[in-house]
């Protein structure tokens, strides 16, 4: 991503709206914003124009599902998310940042705060996203587990570039 995004300035002349629509993240800790559990995942497409009840409804659960918790939730959306565990508010987290279907997901440790079964589960939906929308995923890491998922991996060591290698799935 660097400075230069779809060869704009990102410092320039670019709209910070389109920026922040087309670029998505999750960040090692859950960052839940302190509302309701529906009103996380629907503050993006508010803000993008968005008012339609029923499409709302639409975009939270297909949100809520992507993100493997809609089963956890579905009878509690009016409650706040700073009240689910950390594994459901990175969840949340997750589903609020791929709904918007940015062209760039950055994920800085996503699974960190979950167990192993729901953060493969998340992990495989970030592959599926970025296969199945042709979207660039970059995932920061420790855990040399997670390189057979990758596409590419690039290791970095001290801020160098040490290794890019492609995997062949």
């Amino acid at each position: 991503l660097g400075d230069v995004y779809k060869r704009q300035d990102i410092y320039g002349d670019m709209d910070v709206n389109h920026l922040r629509k087309r670029v998505g993240m999750v960040f090692q800790q859950p960052n839940p914003f302190p509302m309701s559990i529906y009103d996380n995942i629907a503050y993006g497409p508010r803000t993008h124009g968005i008012k339609n009840r029923h499409k709302l409804d639409a975009i939270v659960e297909k949100a809520l599902k992507q993100a493997a918790i809609w089963e956890e939730v579905k009878d509690r959306l009016n409650k706040s998310a700073l009240g689910l565990s950390g594994g459901q508010q990175q969840r949340t987290s997750i589903g609020r940042a791929i709904i918007k279907n940015p062209d760039i997901l950055l994920c800085d440790e996503p699974t960190g705060a979950l167990d192993y079964a729901t953060g493969k589960q998340v992990l495989k939906l970030l592959q599926d996203t970025c296969r199945r929308d042709g979207k660039t995923v970059v995932v920061i890491t420790h855990n040399s587990a997670l390189t057979a998922m990758a596409d590419r991996v690039i290791t970095v060591k001290n801020g160098t570039v040490t290794s890019m290698v492609k995997n062949e799935h």
